[in-house]
């Protein structure tokens, strides 16, 4: 026998966590039922049976206590019959041998936010309860009564007649199975927390499919998402949920691979505006931005006096203030990246605390109880400069751009899941690299370094490595002026990448400053990076890519021209064929990185001096 519940007001049906419930709200009247629907030829309820059902809850505050049913005996609320929760009890309520009575099973976990599928089956001397095909745990029980009369008694379906206990989550199925422990019919399941016994036909497919009329069948909500920028995932269990993106003022749809468009405000940069000067302990050669969940967002800064060591900053109130300092040592570089749950920070120290001693690297674990980075790992590096986190094939690499005497050795260093640290594995021969870039292109994985200096000269060769046979390999050299940069970007199907170049030093001595960077692009006739657009640069030392609506965007980091350090760093808008075209010119001094970052309040754009203890936050003006 089935307990359903037919589309009515007070009902809404919900998709949520890749399945449909209904949802209860209106008054527990309308979802009731006289026992005597059920029990047509004999008022007598079943001595042995089992009740399934399929639930999602969030979690109950300690105090709170909700009804999946109750079988009322006419104007009594009292139950004969019931199913209730609390945070992380499961109740059964009966009335039988003269008395009421409860069992009780605890942590049980269902008040989780996530769908499970319950059985309750009573047979003999035991109650047994099962948990999304799990191990069943029973309780010795005088035998359920036999004699349980029906007769003028009320189903009540999410509620004990009153508002009061009301259930608030999602209900997909509730079944009532005389004789049997119903276990056996839905386990073993693929899909254990999703079990079917008998569910609505209108909760089994998705999407919901509309009437002829083009209105719903039955009223319908989708679960929605709201986050400021980030998006959230899109597979077969987010199929049919709803994105609204408060950054880019757009709703989105997950048709299981990706999320589609359906309606979004286009933005157009307008102008960029100072925000905030942020003061550091020093000169900052490198900015990390980035979002601890339920945390909120972070800057660290790589500082240059090792006396004062680096900067934390947490974006509070629309403005970065700070959080935490860190010992460091010539600080050039930092790099966030997580492995599984764990968050991880690592800086690029170019220099040894002490004199003579070897140079280390650190690597830091964000702590959830102390709300801050604390020591992991040391890792030895020879004057680091940058550091490149990624992963192939769900094993997380880390890799070390070393500098020091110029033809040396970078390293790169593989995650061992069962001793929690990073080992090495491979070494690549380098010429003063300053910076690695990784990207996937497809199904292939590449491995870009920056080299800047050989001890003679800065024209030398950067090279592309691609991932095969478990190690990266030589795939392109590229001619480069003192590389200090790699920025990867896509703009549709096009593939590109942009070198910062800083100086071009011949053997003979001779030094020039402004010089061009450039932009290559992936050839898909020879499968190479070849050359599109050069752009005039003063010892251009970083490259940042940004989207504005449908505008994309390069902003390079000028910090030299030969005479001076307070040049104009500037934002180059795509133009199509036309390539990248300047659009407005920023006032910096010693400019060494940006950084792009999105909050609740907007866009910005953030700038480190490796001239001044000083950084600057601009917000980016739309229209």
């Amino acid at each position: 026998m089935i307990i359903s519940c037919e589309a009515r007001d007070g009902i809404r049906m919900v998709q949520s966590g890749g399945a449909r419930g209904f949802q209860f709200s209106g008054s527990p009247q309308l979802f009731s039922f006289p026992a005597s629907q059920l029990f047509i030829n004999c008022n007598f309820f079943p001595a042995e049976f089992s009740i399934v059902v399929t639930l999602k809850i969030p979690q109950m505050a300690p105090e709170k206590s909700e009804y999946i049913f109750t079988l009322l005996e006419g104007d009594s609320d009292e139950p004969l019959l019931g199913l209730r929760l609390s945070q992380n009890k499961f109740h059964f309520l009966q009335k039988g041998h003269g008395s009421r009575k409860r069992i009780t099973f605890k942590a049980v976990g269902l008040d989780d936010n996530r769908w499970h599928t319950v059985v309750l089956a009573v047979t003999g001397c035991y109650t047994i309860l099962t948990v999304d095909c799990g191990t069943p745990l029973e309780v010795l029980e005088r035998p359920f009564p036999d004699d349980l009369d029906t007769t003028g008694s009320t189903f009540f379906i999410a509620s004990r007649r009153r508002w009061n206990g009301l259930f608030s989550g999602l209900m997909r199925q509730l079944v009532l199975l005389p004789g049997s422990d119903a276990t056996s019919q839905i386990c073993p399941s693929s899909e254990p927390q999703l079990s079917a016994l008998s569910v609505p036909p209108a909760l089994l497919h998705l999407p919901i499919k509309p009437s002829s009329t083009d209105l719903p069948l039955h009223p319908y909500e989708a679960e929605v998402r709201v986050t400021a920028g980030v998006s959230p995932p899109c597979g077969h269990s987010e199929e049919g949920h709803l994105w609204f993106n408060t950054l880019k003022r757009g709703l989105f749809l997950c048709d299981g691979i990706v999320w589609l468009t359906m309606l979004q405000v286009k933005e157009k940069l307008d102008y960029v505006e100072d925000h905030q000067d942020l003061f550091t302990n020093s000169e900052t050669f490198d900015i990390e931005v980035f979002h601890i969940p339920s945390v909120g967002l972070f800057m660290a800064t790589a500082n240059r006096d090792s006396n004062l060591g680096s900067g934390i900053y947490k974006w509070t109130d629309g403005r970065f203030e700070r959080y935490q300092n860190i010992s460091t040592y010539d600080a050039q570089a930092w790099q966030y990246f997580t492995v599984g749950k764990k968050k991880f920070l690592v800086v690029a120290n170019c220099r040894s605390k002490d004199a003579g001693d070897q140079e280390q690297s650190v690597i830091y674990k964000w702590s959830s109880r102390k709300l801050k980075f604390i020591h992991y790992q040391t890792l030895i590096t020879h004057s680091a400069r940058d550091w490149e986190a990624f992963s192939i094939r769900d094993e997380t690499f880390l890799t070390v751009a070393n500098h020091r005497n110029h033809n040396i050795d970078s390293v790169i260093y593989k995650w061992n899941p069962v001793a929690q640290f990073f080992e090495v594995n491979q070494t690549i021969p380098t010429t003063g690299a300053y910076d690695w870039e990784f990207f996937t292109i497809g199904p292939y994985y590449f491995l870009a370094v920056a080299n800047t200096f050989n001890g003679r000269s800065t024209v030398i060769d950067s090279t592309i490595y691609i991932w095969l046979g478990g190690m990266f390999q030589p795939y392109q050299s590229i001619t480069t002026f003192g590389a200090i940069d790699w920025e990867m970007f896509q703009i549709e199907n096009r593939v590109f990448l942009a070198v910062a170049n800083s100086q071009m030093l011949t053997e003979e001595g001779k030094i020039l400053y402004s010089i061009n960077s450039t932009i290559y692009e992936l050839s898909m006739t020879s499968q190479t990076f070849i050359k599109f657009q050069e752009i005039e640069t003063n010892s251009a030392l970083d490259w940042e890519y940004f989207t504005v609506g449908d505008d994309k965007f390069l902003v390079v980091a000028n910090s030299y021209d030969g005479n001076s350090y307070s040049l104009n760093s500037v934002i180059y808008r795509w133009q199509g064929n036309e390539g990248f075209i300047p659009v407005h010119r920023l006032s910096t001094n010693g400019c060494r990185d940006w950084e792009y970052f999105n909050t609740t309040d907007g866009s910005y754009l953030i700038y480190s001096s490796a001239r001044a203890a000083l950084s600057k936050v601009l917000k980016l003006r739309t229209i």
